[in-house]
């Protein structure tokens, strides 16, 4: 019996180290990423992917979510549809707008390029 348990204990430390090491290379993945000049859209995607994974690490192991496979299922797909749903509710506001600059999707002055008027050209000034 104790050596059952012992041998348990063994594999989950394994486990550990391993969840630690794969963590130290996300870490060390993080800090590469950030000195590639990516653009400001894929460089947000590509931290989102090495937080999520880094993230999902955590939860599952060191925080034993592993085993709490379906709920953890449920749990992941609502967060799925309530972040497509505010993505949806931004996107909507943002064409409802129909080109007017204002809220949250104001252009600073200045950074608009406003199309002057052409004077006649028919002689006549004002």
């Amino acid at each position: 019996m104790s050596d059952t348990h012992h041998e348990d204990v063994q594999s989950h430390v394994k486990t550990y180290i391993k969840v630690f090491v794969a963590l130290a290379v996300g870490t060390l993945v993080t800090v590469l990423a950030s000195n590639l000049h990516l653009g400001i859209i894929l460089g947000i995607i590509v931290a989102l992917l090495i937080a999520t994974v880094k993230g999902s690490l955590v939860a599952g192991f060191f925080m034993h979510l592993v085993a709490e496979r379906k709920v953890i299922y449920w749990v992941l797909v609502l967060t799925a549809v309530f972040v497509v749903a505010m993505a949806g509710l931004i996107m909507f506001s943002r064409a409802d707008q129909q080109g007017r600059q204002q809220g949250i999707f104001a252009v600073p002055a200045g950074r608009v390029q406003v199309p002057h008027e052409e004077k006649p050209t028919n002689g006549h000034t004002e």
